[in-house]
């Protein structure tokens, strides 16, 4: 097994469950390649029996170590290289009845790809955005999602003392779960998220209502990824050429498009800049970073992690590959990978705590 992409918490114990269960398994033996794909490319691996998987289970982060390395993009020397077929010798010069990635949606391409190869390989579902299709939830968020809601709380206290407005930025890359959840959870008068494109009048309008009510502070959560209804509608101008386009022309605009996500998203600085003019409001910034990644993981991420590993182990004695391990309800289902690679699990703008929200008075800048 390998783990790929962000350090998420519950890696850990995923690892464990499979390693531990694959041990009183019988017959089965487990390797572990370090730092992600790179490290199955160089073949560094290490024997994961009951003395490496002792302890693990409360920490965070990976024994394994990870990186964002992906198997047909890795930096070789100073060139972008394709090692896949590197990476498939090394699979069959160690014997490999299965490849078992623990990761996010980057992970999952990967192992697709691989798959496509001939591999077989089975997939956990882990990130701290919630982001992946197929899954009712992924282990690592439940942990961020904590952390996140306890600095709101924190930030609560020094918000109404001075006055202010104080913005909290999450992580999620280009999906709003974390922020509509520590949002609604934290008690946040504002919610930004990327699905739901805001505008700065309608934000400032609606904490200039609050000033009126006697309010005497606001918190704004705000998802990294969030965007303005003008710069979405822009992006969605190019969208729509692209699906058109072909060949060069369709290159062209896929990295214009590309250049105009990083140029409108994450700009949330200039937000609280503008934000402070507009209401004549003190306006602070907290932004939590990776913060959300560390530390020790959760009850329910631990159970989530501990219920996946060890129910992948049941997928390769019955030699069931090509699949993601996922959550359904009470179930843990199989999902093709071909059904989940490359999709993103967006927030719906008319999802149930989206709609919770709006009921109790939050504002989402739209």
């Amino acid at each position: 097994m390998l783990t790929s992409g962000g350090d998420t918490p519950g890696l850990n114990a995923a690892i464990r469950g499979l390693g531990k269960t694959a041990a009183n398994a019988g017959g089965m033996q487990v390797i572990g390649f370090k730092d992600g794909f790179r490290g199955m490319m160089e073949n560094r691996s290490i024997r994961l029996d009951n003395g490496m998987l002792s302890g693990i289970l409360t920490e965070g982060g990976t024994i394994l170590g990870t990186s964002r390395d992906k198997p047909h993009k890795m930096p070789m020397g100073g060139k972008i290289v394709d090692m896949t077929d590197v990476i498939v010798e090394n699979y069959y010069k160690n014997h490999l009845d299965v490849l078992v990635c623990l990761g996010g949606g980057g992970t999952l391409k990967n192992a697709y790809r691989l798959s496509q190869k001939g591999l077989n390989v089975i997939t956990l579902p882990k990130t701290i955005d919630n982001d992946i299709v197929g899954t009712d939830m992924t282990f690592g968020y439940d942990t961020a999602l904590s952390i996140a809601v306890d600095a709101i709380d924190r930030l609560h206290s020094t918000a109404s003392s001075h006055h202010r407005i104080i913005f909290v930025e999450i992580m999620g890359h280009r999906v709003g779960w974390l922020a509509l959840g520590a949002g609604l959870a934290g008690g946040a008068d504002a919610i930004l998220l990327p699905e739901i494109p805001y505008t700065i009048d309608k934000l400032a309008e609606s904490i200039l209502e609050r000033v009126n009510r006697g309010k005497r502070f606001s918190i704004v959560a705000v998802a990294e990824g969030a965007i303005t209804k003008s710069c979405a509608e822009k992006i969605a101008e190019v969208e729509k050429k692209m699906e058109k386009a072909e060949g060069n022309e369709r290159d062209k605009l896929k990295a214009k498009l590309k250049e105009m996500d990083g140029k409108y998203r994450g700009s949330t600085m200039q937000l609280v800049e503008e934000l402070q003019k507009l209401t004549g409001l003190e306006t602070r910034l907290t932004i939590l970073g990776d913060l959300q990644r560390g530390g020790t993981p959760s009850a329910a991420d631990r159970l989530l992690a501990t219920r996946l590993g060890t129910k992948a182990v049941d997928y390769i004695k019955s030699e069931q590959y090509g699949v993601m391990v996922a959550v359904k309800g009470n179930e843990t289902v199989p999902v093709p990978l071909a059904d989940v690679a490359g999709k993103i699990n967006y927030v719906p703008p008319d999802h149930p705590l989206v709609m919770s929200a709006r009921s109790v008075g939050t504002s989402f800048g739209d």
